[in-house]
């Protein structure tokens, strides 16, 4: 496969982008605090997630997700704006903003408005790049309702892009989209009820070494850390590269039986390959590394619920993988054999992981958001833990978001040709991955903070990743294989 260059960013084009954000100047609300609010406020406090990502917030590296829908027409202003307007009352957990609170107050809340602080659709002209370095740099405020921008850039392929700039510490990027999703409906009339999530057979029991689940690696073992690679270290904000891959093939299933692993199993292993590649050029230390993958269960229906709903794994690859460093990183391709062991290895980890129940952030989450103590003492000890358990914090991010459930379909403007989202790349991490697939193509987010890579490194690591994925790629002996969409999972 050929590695990626840079591009121009034409939909359709699997040439990649890189583009890159600043710091986010002071965030202003673009509507006045209130201006919807009528009778008695509606508060609730900030569930586990949202309290931490507040507690956490840094102006150099802002809590955005960014999500653009590429479309091949453009929307009528006037019809959008109307359109969101109701997506909003229909999903009124949308419509909050952030409390004024004071330090002694034993939690953060929100506000539930009936209607929105501000308008969250714009046409604000200029090019896709200046839009996307807003996403990066310009975090929506949490002063007014809602805490999302929705930007409609023209001309750009024929069509336009919805460019959709998400505050995280509100909500996350698959909440969001079913908003988008009933926007969509309301403006052009089409069904955009999601299509049904794949049906998983049960995974037969067949004993291989290479199928059982290892523990990977020790928790108070240092993770690997992306090898530092920056011209300028001290430089705030994201970097990103938006691409277009081939999605990886894998084996025919069998009837009856599922495929030995998944799209989602490859992409682990794609960001394995990546980082233990990447690090070994920089001559770094073997670590194990570490990926924490969000996992979503919510329906798609208008019944999912609005917010950060996902919860966090973390996919450990530690011992075993150790023993194949030698010959996954030897230059040329890596050794097909070793990469189906990885393979089946990985899938069988994630199955156990999936399947164990647990709270959004772990225990130690719902521990460190309980109101014993008031909010300015439990945010300032949060944010020192941060800072001390940031060496053992996972390696980096993939979130991947699979199929987009639904068809996206905005009438006269058309349906959503591809969609890509990004999420956060803060620090000790300083990477996050993020995969969409739509009309049988991978579209990659690779997010970096400037302070770890530059954007030239960025686009190398980018094109690394490439190469990781394609030699995930299944290759029949006899029969021709069969391609595969990305299973569903969840996003920022």
């Amino acid at each position: 496969m050929t590695p990626p260059h840079k591009g121009t960013g034409t939909t359709g084009s699997s040439a990649p982008v890189v583009v890159s954000g600043g710091a986010a100047p002071k965030a202003s609300a673009a509507g006045a605090p209130g201006e919807g609010k009528s009778g008695a406020e509606q508060r609730i406090p900030f569930p586990t997630v949202d309290e931490i990502t507040r507690h956490c917030l840094d102006d150099d590296e802002p809590e955005t997700v960014h999500v653009e829908i590429h479309l091949p027409g453009l929307p009528d202003p006037d019809r959008l704006r109307a359109a969101f307007a109701e997506a909003m009352r229909r999903h009124p957990r949308i419509l909050l903003r952030q409390a004024p609170t004071r330090w002694w107050a034993p939690r953060y809340e929100w506000v539930l408005t009936e209607q929105p602080d501000r308008d969250p659709v714009s046409f604000p002209g200029g090019t896709l790049e200046e839009a996307r370095c807003r996403a990066l740099a310009q975090c929506p405020s949490l002063e007014a309702s809602p805490p999302f921008r929705a930007e409609v850039i023209e001309g750009h392929g024929g069509g336009c892009v919805l460019l959709v700039t998400i505050n995280h510490t509100a909500l996350d990027g698959p909440a969001c989209l079913r908003v988008v999703a009933t926007a969509a409906e309301l403006y052009g009339g089409a069904d955009n009820s999601p299509a049904p999530p794949p049906v998983r057979t049960a995974p037969a029991q067949q004993g291989g070494a290479d199928e059982r689940p290892s523990p990977g690696g020790r928790l108070w073992t240092r993770p690997a850390r992306v090898a530092a690679d920056t011209r300028h270290p001290a430089a705030p904000g994201n970097g990103m590269l938006i691409a277009e891959l081939p999605v990886p093939a894998r084996p025919s299933r069998t009837t009856g039986l599922p495929a030995p692993y998944t799209v989602n199993d490859q992409l682990l292993v794609a960001t394995w390959l990546m980082v233990a590649r990447w690090n070994s050029a920089h001559e770094r230390p073997v670590r194990p590394v570490r990926i924490t993958m969000p996992v979503d269960d919510r329906p798609r229906t208008l019944e999912m619920p609005i917010g950060n709903g996902t919860r966090l794994v973390e996919v450990t690859f530690g011992a075993q993988e150790r023993e194949l460093h030698r010959v996954l990183t030897a230059p040329g391709a890596p050794d097909r054999e070793a990469v189906e062991r990885l393979l089946r290895a990985t899938a069988a980890r994630t199955r156990a992981l999936k399947s164990v129940r647990r709270p959004q952030l772990g225990f130690s989450g719902d521990l460190l958001t309980t109101p014993l103590l008031p909010v300015g003492l439990r945010a300032a000890g949060i944010r020192t833990l941060r800072r001390a358990a940031g060496p053992w914090a996972s390696t980096t991010l993939l979130s991947n978001i699979g199929r987009i459930p639904y068809p996206l379909d905005f009438g006269d403007a058309g349906r959503a040709r591809a969609v890509w989202f990004s999420a956060p790349a803060k620090v000790p991490r300083g990477l996050s991955v993020t995969t969409v697939s739509t009309g049988g193509r991978l579209q990659l987010a690779l997010r970096w903070s400037h302070a770890r890579l530059d954007d030239s490194a960025g686009e190398r690591l980018g094109a690394l990743f490439a190469e990781a994925l394609a030699a995930t790629s299944y290759t029949p002996r006899e029969t021709p294989c069969e391609a595969a969409e990305p299973d569903e999972e969840p996003a920022p």
